[in-house]
C-alpha cells in the first residue's frame, strides 16, 4: 500500500524525515518495502514553462496546422508549429522546449528540433492531457492573461515533490490500510518514544442537511452478510475534473483521477479506510435500496461491460427493481457517475468479511474496495465516512443534502474485551515493562481502559482490531510500539538435554524414504491440503460426510481438508502431462484428515476429528523412455508394487508381519489392500479407476499406492535393527503349483504357508497364474516358490519334505487347492 509522507502529516504531528518515517513504522510491523521521492505528475513538468502566443499564422503547406512565434521570456521568440484548432495570437500557453520529455502512459518522448510540412518547430504548444495535468485533447491549455510569461511550469501549477513510502500490510492489520490508520500507528510509536505529537483529523461540523427532496430508502434483507448501511442523496451536483489539490493527492499513491465525485470515494476510502460507493440517484428506482442476495443464475453487467452470474452467495445492492452492485467488490453498469448526472447517493457500509472475499474470488474482481471489506474494516467508521463525503461534494460539486442521513445498523458491533495481567505480559516478552507505559501504549493505540488494579488492565479494544481479541494479541501490540529492539538479549541462555522421540524416528525414516525414493527417479510434490469438497461426492470410499469443512473457503476449490493425497497428485499429473511431461514417478509426504459424525459430542469437541500422516506413490507413463540399450517400457503396477516392497524392507517391516488382500476402494479398478495381523490397514495401491482419470482429464493409466506412515511407525515402532552375518547355509527353494478356485487369492495362500512354518519359512512367492484350457471349470492355477532355510544348520530332505507335507495338507484343508 502507498502512503503519501505529507498526507500524513495532515493528521500527525511530527518533525521526522521521510526515512526516519520509514524505521518507526517498521519498528511497529508495518514493514516498510520502499521509500520513493515523486511528483503528482510524471517528470514534475521538467522543461515545460509558461509561453505568450505573439503571432498565429496558417501554415503555407497545411490546411489545419499553424505556424506561431512564442515567447518564454527570452531575448529571442520560438517558432513553434501547432495543430490545435483553438490556439490564437496572445494567449498565454504551457510550452515543451527543446530537450523536455513527456510521457504517455510508460512510453517517453524527447522534444527536438523538428520540421513539419517544410517549416521548423522548435518546441511544443501542449495540452492537458499531453503534460498530465488533466485529460482533455480538444486543444492546447490557455491560460488565465495573468501567468508570468518565462515561468516554470511546475511553478505555476504549484507542484512540489513528495515521498511515497510503499507499506507491506500482513493480512491482519486491515486497520493500517489507510492514511489515518498508519497515523495511529505512527502516533502511538511517537507518543511512546518521547516526541511532542498530537492525533487529529477534520470533525464535521460542517455536515448539515439542506433539504429533503431526495429521500432514499434503505432495507437490509440478508442481516447476516450486511451488519450495517448507511446512505445520504446530494442533489444539484455538477460532474467535473477534481481540484488540483485532489488530483495530486490521488496521482502521488498511485490512482487515477476520474471526476471529482469518483475522487472524492477514492480519497475517502485511502484517508479514512472506508470504501465507499456513489451511485447515480436516477438508477436508484423506486428511491429505495435493498441489500439482498440474488436468486441462483441471475445476469449481471459490471461497470468493466463484463457480464457475471450472480447466486445466493453474492450480496447485491439492489434498487427497488434489479440489482446496481455487488456489494463491496464492483458497481453494475449504468450505476456510476458521468457528466449527465446530477444527483447522486453516497454509500457507507461495513459487510462481512467471509461475502465479501467469497463474491470477490468467485466472479475473479480484486478491487481495492473488496480488498479492504474482505480484511474487516471499522464498523464505528460509516458516517463519518459518509459526512465527509457530503461535505466534500457539497465543497467540490456544489451539490446539496438532501435528506437526512439513513442508517440501518441493526446489531451494533463493540469492541473486545480483554484482561491484560501485568506478570503476563512481563513473562511473554521477558522483560518488566513499567505499568505506566503499559498504560500509555494501550491507550495511544485507542484501547480503553474499563478498570485496573494492582494485577492488571480490563480493556476495551476497538472494533476495528479485528486482530487484538486475546490477551497475547495485546502484548504483541504492546511490544510492536514499545520496540523489539528494546527488549534485551540476556546473558545467559536456559535450556535441557532433548531426547529423541517418536516423532523424530518417524521424521528421520521418512527423510531415508525419500531419499531412497529419488534414487529410484521420483520426485518429491508438495499439494495443498485444502482441496475440492465435489471430489468426495464421487467415491464411497472417501465420502463427504467424512470431510472437515472449512467455515470460511476461499473458493469451491479449496472448501475441505483433503482425506486422501490422491486428488492433489492427479491434479500434479495432470498439469505435467499438459505440458509434454507425461513420463513421472511422483511421491508425497503430507496430513491428510477425517470427520466421524458418530463420535462428535460437546464434551470433547475433537474427538470426531482424525489427522495421520500418509506417503503417496504416483507412477505414469513409460518406465524406460528413448533407451538405446533397453526398448520402450510402460509403468506396471508390479513396479510400483516394488518400490512399496522397498519401502517396507527399509523400515523394517517384515513380509511375515502383513497380509494382503483384495482392495474394496473404488478408486482403484484393481488394487490390493496390505494390513497387519490385526487387521489394521497400512497401505492401499493399485490401478487408478477410469472414472477418476476422466475427472481430472488424464488419459494415460496411473499406478498409486497410499501408506499411512503412522500407523507403519506404530507397526515399527518396536522392531531392533539387528545385524547378523549372511547364514553359511544354503537356502532350500521348492515350487507347487496349485489348483484352486477363482476366487481364492495368493494372499490367502500365503497366510496359510506362513501359518504352517513361521521358523524356516523366509519366502513365499507368486511366480505364475493359469487360468483357461484343460483346467476344471471355476478352477485356475497358481505356481508358487517356497523359500527354506535354517540359520544354523543345512536342512536335510526329511525336514524338507515334512514341512512341504504339511503345507500342501494344510492348503489341501483350508483353501481346497490340489496339486496339478
Amino acid at each position: 500500500m502507498n502512503i503519501s509522507y505529507k498526507w500524513l502529516k495532515e493528521y500527525v504531528d511530527f518533525d521526522l524525515t521521510p526515512q526516519q518515517v520509514c524505521d518507526a513504522l517498521t519498528s511497529t510491523g508495518l514493514e516498510v518495502d520502499a521509500l520513493e521521492e515523486v511528483q503528482s505528475i510524471k517528470g514534475g513538468l521538467k522543461g515545460l514553462y509558461v509561453g505568450k502566443v505573439l503571432t498565429c499564422e496558417a501554415h503555407p503547406n497545411s490546411d489545419h496546422l499553424h505556424v506561431t512565434t512564442v515567447d518564454l521570456g527570452r531575448d529571442v521568440p520560438s517558432q513553434i508549429v501547432c495543430g490545435a484548432p483553438n490556439v490564437a495570437a496572445g494567449q498565454k500557453v504551457v510550452v515543451a522546449d527543446l530537450g523536455c520529455v513527456l510521457y504517455d502512459g510508460d512510453k517517453e518522448f524527447v522534444i527536438k528540433k523538428s520540421k513539419l510540412r517544410g517549416v521548423d518547430s522548435y518546441g511544443m504548444i501542449c495540452a492537458e492531457d499531453e503534460i498530465g495535468v488533466g485529460n482533455s485533447h480538444d486543444g492546447i491549455i490557455v491560460l488565465p492573461d495573468d501567468a508570468p510569461v518565462g515561468q516554470p511550469a511546475a511553478e505555476y501549477y504549484h507542484l512540489e515533490s513528495d515521498w511515497v513510502i510503499e507499506i507491506d500490510i500482513t493480512a491482519n492489520r486491515a486497520d493500517a490500510l489507510s492514511h489515518w490508520g498508519v497515523a495511529r500507528d505512527l502516533y502511538a510509536w511517537l507518543k511512546c518514544n518521547g516526541y511532542e505529537t498530537s492525533l487529529h483529523r477534520p470533525d464535521c461540523s460542517k455536515f448539515s442537511v439542506d433539504n429533503h427532496d431526495l429521500p432514499i430508502d434503505v432495507e437490509i434483507v440478508n442481516r447476516d452478510a450486511c451488519k450495517r448501511y448507511a446512505c445520504v442523496s446530494i442533489t444539484g451536483c455538477e460532474v467535473k475534473e477534481s481540484p488540483e489539490w485532489l488530483q495530486n493527492k490521488l496521482r502521488v499513491i498511485g490512482l487515477r483521477p476520474i471526476n471529482n465525485i469518483v475522487d472524492i470515494t477514492n480519497y475517502i476510502m485511502m484517508a479514512y479506510g472506508q470504501p465507499m460507493h456513489c451511485f447515480d440517484a436516477d438508477m436508484v428506482t423506486g428511491h429505495k435500496i435493498v441489500v439482498r442476495t440474488q436468486p441462483e443464475g441471475t445476469k449481471f453487467v459490471t461497470l468493466d461491460g463484463v457480464e457475471h452470474e450472480l447466486g445466493t452467495h453474492d450480496l447485491s445492492i439492489c434498487n427497488a427493481e434489479e440489482p446496481m452492485c455487488i456489494a463491496g467488490v464492483f458497481g453494475g453498469k449504468g450505476s456510476g457517475t458521468y457528466e449527465t448526472t446530477r444527483n447522486v447517493v453516497l454509500e457507507s457500509a461495513y459487510f462481512h468479511p467471509t461475502w465479501i472475499r467469497k463474491s470477490a474470488r468467485r466472479h475473479g474482481l480484486s478491487t481495492d474496495s473488496s480488498f479492504r471489506f474482505e480484511r474487516g474494516i471499522d464498523p464505528e467508521g460509516v458516517i463519518y465516512a459518509l459526512k465527509q463525503a457530503a461535505i466534500l461534494c457539497k465543497e467540490l460539486a456544489g451539490g446539496s443534502v438532501s435528506m437526512e442521513i439513513r442508517d440501518e445498523y441493526p446489531e451494533p458491533m463493540n469492541g473486545f474485551t480483554v484482561d491484560l495481567e501485568y506478570d503476563y505480559v512481563t513473562a511473554l516478552i521477558g522483560k518488566d515493562i513499567p505499568h505506566a507505559t503499559i498504560k500509555s501504549i494501550c491507550e495511544s493505540l485507542d484501547m480503553k481502559i474499563l478498570s485496573e488494579s494492582d494485577n492488571g488492565l480490563e480493556l476495551l479494544v476497538p472494533a476495528y482490531r479485528v486482530d487484538v481479541q486475546r490477551p497475547c494479541d495485546v502484548v504483541e501490540d504492546i511490544l510492536r510500539i514499545y520496540g523489539y529492539n528494546n527488549v534485551e538479549i540476556p546473558s545467559q541462555l536456559k535450556g535441557c538435554l532433548a531426547v529423541k522421540g517418536d516423532e523424530d524416528c518417524k521424521h528421520k525414516l521418512a527423510n531415508i524414504v525419500g531419499e531412497q525414493l529419488v534414487g529410484c527417479g521420483f520426485n518429491e510434490i508438495l499439494n495443498n491440503s485444502l482441496t475440492r469438497g465435489a471430489y468426495y461426492d464421487m467415491f464411497d470410499a472417501y465420502k463427504q460426510e467424512n470431510c472437515v469443512k472449512i467455515m470460511n473457503p476461499l473458493s469451491t476449490d479449496l472448501n475441505v481438508m483433503r482425506q486422501t493425497l490422491i486428488f492433489g497428485g492427479l491434479e500434479s499429473i495432470e498439469h505435467n502431462a499438459k505440458r509434454k511431461n507425461p513420463n513421472l514417478r511422483l511421491f508425497e509426504f503430507g496430513n491428510v484428515y477425517h470427520f466421524d459424525p458418530a463420535k462428535q459430542n460437546t464434551e470433547n469437541p475433537i474427538a470426531a476429528y482424525k489427522e495421520s500422516y500418509h506417503l503417496g506413490l504416483w507412477l505414469t507413463g513409460k518406465r524406460v523412455d528413448g533407451s538405446w540399450a533397453h526398448p520402450d517400457e510402460d509403468s506396471s503396477f508390479f513396479e510400483l508394487a516394488a518400490y512399496v516392497r522397498n519401502i517396507f524392507d527399509r523400515i523394517g517391516l517384515k513380509q511375515g508381519m502383513t497380509v494382503r488382500k483384495k482392495s474394496t476402494n473404488d478408486i482403484f479398478a484393481h488394487g490390493i489392500t496390505i494390513e497387519n495381523r490385526g487387521g489394521k490397514k497400512l497401505a492401499e495401491m493399485g490401478i487408478v479407476s477410469a472414472k477418476l482419470l476422466k475427472t481430472v482429464d488424464i488419459s494415460k493409466p496411473v499406478y498409486y499406492a497410499e501408506l499411512d506412515w503412522t500407523a507403519l511407525m506404530k507397526a515399527v515402532g518396536k522392531n531392533q535393527v539387528l545385524y547378523a552375518e549372511i547364514s553359511k547355509f544354503p537356502a532350500v527353494s521348492r515350487d507347487l503349483a496349485l489348483l484352486v478356485d477363482n476366487g481364492v487369492e495368493f494372499a490367502a495362500i500365503e497366510e496359510v504357508a506362513r501359518q504352517t512354518e513361521k521358523k524356516l519359512l523366509k519366502g513365499v512367492e507368486l511366480f505364475d497364474v493359469y487360468e483357461g484350457k484343460n483346467l476344471p471349470s471355476g478352477k485356475k492355477s497358481y505356481a508358487v516358490n517356497f523359500i527354506l532355510q535354517d540359520g544354523a544348520k543345512t536342512l536335510n530332505d526329511k525336514q524338507i519334505d515334512s514341512i512341504m507335507t504339511k503345507l500342501i495338507t494344510n492348503l489341501k484343508n483350508k483353501l481346497g487347492a490340489e496339486l496339478r
